[in-house]
């Protein structure tokens, strides 16, 4: 078949699901022509993507068969460059960068007489730009793969520095395990190596390896996100302000412990997300890729269009051949070289407009998605990392940080899409964080609960969560905070008198995660410790609390004491991400909402072939509850959030068999009749 029928095909289809696109057909085929524009020059100019993607293979320092050195470095705005280092005592004169076409500099140095490299394994080394106005700069590569901050005490100041990354080939870490199928359902674990710790310190790759993965395993999760491993120079900026793209963050441990980290992921069957910073870079300049070529330009726009006045850091120019380049190439370097699976990517919605997201209010008019305010060369550039993506490894996924419902965002490059697998129902946690600041348990409404999480774009996958990192950062609450904090302290100990405020707190916790589960997305996220309620915010070592790592940790003794109550929070969680894993509601349609009784407090829904049943209400409970339900048969509770093993009552008797009535109810064919007590989420499945 012709390409272009099949193109053309793609992109009526986007059109059939959503009838309110085509008013901006024009619009959508004028990206997508772009985007071919792009991949046309590639192919022409570079023999195809697979080439342009791997650029890290030329850029940046190499080792030759011969032990000789090859670096490189695009640089446009330099009038010099040099590299210097331990290798030539600092005399960086010696070894110059001969300047070749469009910006591009390399260096060769020979190996040394006995056939030796001449640079050894851990070597310092520097980048000299003489800029066009003579003056001599220090940078660290772009490239670099290995870049680390001298400790205080050796009096080096605060910037990191960049080391050669050569160990011998027997020391390299080779992956053993294979990368895990890309999973149908994806409960996400999302994840920071450094506070993984319980001890006050930054926390490795190792420890997570050996302590933290098996926790992960047994709680039913089949993906990690992993935050902060790009380097980032301010640790307290949890991995946001990237400086160094290339390098994995070395206050964890060296290249070899992350490779080992992941192919312990792998042995235990998780799927690896790279939180992926893309949206930005750090303003840093000495250790950083700001101003690298002496220019303000290089890698980001000039001016005002180069700034975010939010984030205070560089915004990239998607627009320069050797920008795009290097992006994509980045997202090549972790896949091969660390074998990562996937990415989640960083400040999407910033990328998307011209406003990057500030006061923006998307009030959901499709012009607000296909105007002037739309940044074309940011959502070309994203269409073009997702193709380049899912065309090198078919099991990849990609998810998207937009807060703005931009239209066939999550549809495929091919339809005109932008062609990520998901993006974050980021209006969910800010649901729950509204009610539990605002509102008293009786002003809850269902109606509103249930918009929020079935609000979302038909055929558009939706990673939901009711807190991720943002809900845990110093100056927020977690849920379990919000719920909780006023006896957090006294009555988390199972001996503790009975507390009404945490009976509420672990009754709602539950449900809160159950419903957000099971109708919320196609997808589940949670951050590391809110599985178990963990107490406190988190926040970094930084000048403002005396660099104090005491909330810059996990305190996994807590859920492991089972005198203590967090243990309840734990066991549901598992049961809960167990049980989708049996019966797969992630991977089936959205659910159908057949019952939301305000006065009641009650949501009833089916999906994938369960029936889900909360009741909201503080204190009435309900018996002989009708739920409609299209599949008649006889059903069973397989999960109840009230299990005296989560902490709750044990109301709920999973031996009683719930006979469907075909008279119908709530506009479905069928009915059962449930015990429906208050604060109280149950999931049914029909036993025949």
């Amino acid at each position: 078949m012709d390409p272009m029928q099949v193109e053309v095909r793609g992109i009526e289809k986007l059109f059939a699901l959503d009838g309110y696109l085509k008013p901006f057909e024009k619009e959508i085929r004028r990206r997508h022509g772009i985007l071919k524009e792009w991949l046309s020059k590639i192919d022409n100019l570079e023999g195809g993507m697979n080439t342009f993607s791997q650029a890290y293979q030329y850029y940046g320092l190499h080792f030759q068969p011969d032990n000789s050195v090859i670096a490189r470095e695009w640089a446009p705005g330099a009038k010099d460059v040099y590299l210097t280092g331990d290798f030539n005592n600092w005399q960086w004169e010696a070894t110059p960068y001969r300047k070749l076409d469009f910006g591009k500099w390399e260096l060769h140095i020979p190996a040394n007489p006995d056939g030796s490299a001449p640079i050894k394994h851990l070597s310092e080394i520097k980048v000299i730009i003489r800029s066009q106005a003579g003056k001599l700069l220090d940078r660290l590569s772009p490239w670099a793969v290995y870049v680390r901050q001298p400790p205080k005490e050796a009096n080096q100041g605060v910037n990191y520095k960049q080391y050669v990354w050569n160990p011998p080939q027997n020391e390299i870490h080779k992956f053993v395990h294979p990368r895990p199928q890309r999973p149908k359902s994806l409960r996400i674990y999302e994840c920071h190596v450094g506070i993984a710790s319980q001890e006050p310190k930054v926390g490795t790759y190792q420890n997570f390896a050996e302590n933290i993965i098996p926790r992960i395993k047994n709680q039913g999760y089949n993906a990690i996100q992993l935050m902060a491993i790009m380097e980032h120079a301010y640790y307290a900026s949890f991995g946001y302000q990237v400086t160094s793209m290339y390098a994995a963050s070395s206050r964890y441990g060296t290249p070899n412990e992350l490779k080992k980290m992941i192919d312990v992921a792998h042995a235990n069957g998780l799927y690896v997300l790279l939180d992926v910073v893309h949206s930005h870079a750090s303003k840093n300049v000495e250790d950083g890729m700001n101003q690298f070529d002496g220019t303000n330009s290089c890698f980001f726009h000039d001016g005002a269009r180069g700034e975010h006045a939010l984030w205070d850091s560089r915004l990239f120019n998607y627009n320069e051949y050797e920008v795009l380049r290097f992006l994509l190439s980045n997202l090549r370097w972790w896949h091969d070289e660390y074998n990562f699976d996937g990415y989640r990517f960083d400040g999407v919605t910033s990328m998307l407009y011209h406003s990057r997201g500030i006061g923006a209010g998307f009030s959901g008019d499709y012009s607000e998605y296909f105007g002037l305010g739309v940044d074309t060369e940011a959502l070309i550039y994203l269409a073009l990392a997702n193709h380049m993506v899912h065309e090198q490894n078919e099991e990849a996924i990609t998810i998207a940080e937009d807060v703005s419902g931009m239209p066939a965002l999550c549809r495929p490059v091919s339809e005109g899409g932008v062609g990520f697998d998901y993006r974050l129902g980021m209006a969910i946690p800010d649901k729950w964080i509204e009610y539990l600041k605002n509102k008293t348990d009786d002003e809850w409404e269902m109606g509103n609960i249930v918009h929020t999480l079935s609000n979302r774009r038909w055929k558009e996958s939706t990673v939901a969560y009711a807190e991720s990192h943002d809900q845990a950062l110093v100056g927020d609450k977690t849920i379990a905070f919000w719920l909780m904090d006023k006896e957090m302290y006294t009555h988390m100990s199972v001996m503790s008198e009975p507390s009404i405020i945490i009976d509420r707190g672990i009754a709602l916790h539950k449900m809160i995660r159950l419903i957000t589960h099971s109708l919320g997305g196609e997808a589940y996220l949670n951050f590391m410790g809110n599985e178990f309620g963990h107490p406190e915010w988190l926040d970094f070592p930084r000048v403002g609390n005396n660099d104090s790592y005491h909330y810059a940790r996990r305190q996994w003794n807590l859920v492991d004491d089972k005198l203590l109550k967090y243990k309840y929070l734990n066991e549901f969680d598992r049961a809960m991400n167990l049980t989708e894993d049996k019966y797969g509601w992630l991977q089936a349609d959205p659910g159908y909402v057949s019952w939301k009784h305000e006065g009641d407090k009650i949501i009833a829904f089916e999906r994938g072939g369960l029936v889900f049943v909360f009741n909201f209400h503080p204190t009435r409970s309900f018996t002989d509850y009708r739920v409609g339900t299209n599949w008649a048969g006889a059903y069973k509770a397989i999960l109840s959030t009230d299990d005296e093993l989560f902490g709750g009552q044990n109301r709920i008797d999973k031996n009683c068999e719930h006979l469907s009535d075909p008279d119908g109810h709530a506009g479905r064919t069928n009915f059962i009749q449930v015990y429906a007590p208050s604060r109280t989420g149950v999931v049914y499945a029909r036993i025949h």
